[in-house]
């Protein structure tokens, strides 16, 4: 069967975010290789990598390493290229630009400058891994790199333990079993996760399982390669009608019944309206 896409679009001037593959090169779009034709410059974290991606579609084109150590000298440049009128397009290694990668303060610099910014969507292992970790995904937070200690990387994960979404961070395999036993420490073992490791590639592997299971799985004790550990919402704690009682109690010390169980209700999430009987109820005693 053969394919017939659209045809190409000519591409106007400006800054465009292209995403690149997570591993498989096929997983370039059409028009992330339309806008990397017509660019006048590439912006490149690593400008080895990006050169074999470009050689692989038999792309040629002037290269500009940007990465966090990048020079304000060079940002200039960039935007003086955009002045004139310009097709700049920048990529990460892999993966769709600015996620855990630099280039915020450039987009931000072209924008107030007012040059178009344009994104130009694909792959990003964030997603990835959260499409296939089985866990809920009608909310999450990317929390990124935990840090590399174990004191802080407790800190960070107590800070994170609550949130009521799913969780998704990048970890490296000498850290990884370190940084899975402070889950379960932090988080207990019970909690539900996936370890998804070299998505797209050869070695592809998702490993699911609550945080004991995991912790225990001689797989995940330093493996090789890029990885991303999805972690299941904390679970809401239903207060017992001995706390919300007590919490009554002392609201009603200073409020209305009515105050008092709109209080309590934002406080421990119950319904008001129940709240509300009870408290007239301790009122009238």
């Amino acid at each position: 069967m053969a394919f017939s896409p659209p045809p190409p679009k000519p591409v106007s001037p400006g800054l465009y975010l292209v995403a690149t593959p997570i591993g498989n090169l096929r997983d370039i779009t059409l028009r992330a290789l339309d806008v990397l034709e017509a660019a006048d410059l590439v912006l490149a974290e690593d400008t080895r990598v990006t050169a074999k991606l470009l050689n692989a579609y038999g792309l040629s084109k002037k290269l500009q390493r940007y990465d966090e150590h990048v020079s304000a000298e060079v940002e200039a440049r960039v935007l003086d290229a955009l002045a004139a009128g310009q097709i700049i397009a920048q990529v990460s290694d892999a993966g769709t630009p600015l996620i855990s990668d630099p280039g915020q303060s450039l987009a931000r610099a072209a924008a107030e400058a007012g040059f178009p910014v344009h994104p130009i969507p694909g792959a990003s292992s964030v997603l990835a891994a959260l499409s296939i970790a089985g866990l809920p995904t009608e909310r999450f937070l990317f929390a990124g790199f935990l840090p590399p200690k174990s004191g802080a990387r407790r800190t960070r994960l107590e800070e994170l333990a609550q949130t009521p979404a799913t969780l998704v961070l990048f970890e490296t395999g000498p850290r990884l079993a370190a940084s899975l036993n402070d889950m379960a420490t932090v988080f207990g073992l019970d909690r539900p996760a996936a370890v998804c490791r070299e998505l797209t590639k050869l070695h592809e592997e998702s490993v699911r399982g609550p945080l004991s299971d995991l912790t225990a799985d001689p797989r995940l004790q330093g493996p090789k390669g890029e990885i991303v550990v999805v972690i299941g919402p904390a679970r809401a704690e239903v207060a017992s009608e001995a706390d919300a009682d007590a919490a009554l109690r002392l609201a009603l010390q200073t409020l209305s019944p009515s105050e008092a169980a709109a209080e309590v209700a934002r406080q421990l999430g119950l319904n008001r309206r129940d709240l509300y009987r009870r408290a007239v109820a301790f009122k009238s005693e």
